[in-house]
């Protein structure tokens, strides 16, 4: 009975060790993610594939230091992980491409993939890579005229985007001063890294006077989301952001995909790799739904008279 009670740790590691393992490279925190890891192991769970009972999964949590995303990505190739989820913007999927051309990778993001290099095409990808999109910097303009039809007095608009997200920065820059060229719309670039920045760029915000904030969507303000909306209330500024949660959580409105959809969408494809599809057959998925949610307690709180058009125009109206 003894040689047994010892023997038998030795045999469930190497019963786990034999499973298919996928690495989760993200450029977010765990707590910050802890729902979107949920709705991937739901996609994974529909098709067939529980963890650690059917794959295992290797966690690597950049935390909004895009420095270590190379050597995360480089570290799961080396484990020879059978498939690398890569999230939190273009630069996890753009480190997993520089990393591997081998091992199939599946991402997320809002960025253009193709203008990236990741694949050939939306509809065929060509290479080692496909994923979902959450189509977040392509729906820069909607959400700018969506912000000024709330907020119509805000003659000034500021913009609170990272810098230091090397794979979308240059792209919402470029998106975000032509919707704001289109509409006629003086906006004004804030910068924040991390959530420790948050503070100094709010005021920054303030020093310009801005009439309100339009959150660039990156993963350091997806996990910030909460914080982001005790800021926007304690300055009382109207904000709108490409996901749901800091709309909740006091924040004015947001305009964007369903980021649960998406991430459980990235398990599925995730599922179906492991089942033995091949990345360039997937083609690269787009949200089929969008949803403006309005908080409208926040918006008495601020003083704004919502649009009766905008809020029939409205997905959800939180009251």
């Amino acid at each position: 009975m003894l040689v047994a009670a010892i023997a038998w740790p030795d045999l469930a590691h190497a019963q786990r060790s034999k499973l298919p393992t996928v690495g989760y490279l993200a450029n977010a925190t765990a707590q910050g993610f802890a729902a979107y890891v949920e709705a991937f192991r739901g996609g994974l769970a529909e098709m067939g594939f529980l963890e650690s009972r059917d794959v295992a999964i290797e966690y690597r949590w950049a935390e909004g230091k895009h420095e270590r995303l190379q050597d995360f990505a480089e570290d799961l190739v080396r484990r020879k992980v059978s498939v690398i989820f890569a999230t939190g913007g273009a630069a996890p999927a753009l480190a997993a491409r520089a990393a591997t051309s081998l091992i199939p990778i599946v991402f997320t993001g809002g960025s253009d993939p193709v203008r990236s290099g990741l694949v050939r095409s939306l509809g065929r990808p060509g290479g080692n890579a496909t994923g979902v999109l959450n189509a977040t910097t392509q729906l820069t303009a909607k959400r700018l005229a969506l912000l000024r039809e709330a907020v119509p007095a805000a003659t000034l608009i500021a913009v609170l985007i990272n810098p230091a997200n090397s794979g979308d920065y240059n792209s919402q820059v470029e998106e975000i001063e032509e919707a704001a060229r289109a509409l006629g719309q003086k906006i004004v670039l804030v910068r924040a890294t991390d959530a420790r920045e948050l503070d100094r760029a709010f005021a920054e915000i303030l020093g310009h006077h801005a009439g309100a904030l339009f959150v660039a969507a990156d993963p350091v303000f997806t996990t910030a989301g909460e914080k982001l909306a005790v800021l926007t209330a304690r300055h009382s500024v109207p904000s709108s952001y490409s996901f749901r949660d800091p709309v909740v959580a006091g924040g004015l409105m947001s305009y964007g995909a369903n980021l649960f959809a998406v991430h459980r969408q990235a398990g599925v494809y995730t599922g179906r790799i492991l089942r033995g599809a091949k990345p360039a057959d997937l083609p690269v998925l787009q949200p089929t739904r969008l949803d403006l949610v309005i908080n409208q307690r926040t918006a008495k709180a601020l003083g704004l008279a919502i649009p009766r058009s905008l809020l029939l125009l409205s997905d959800e109206v939180i009251q």
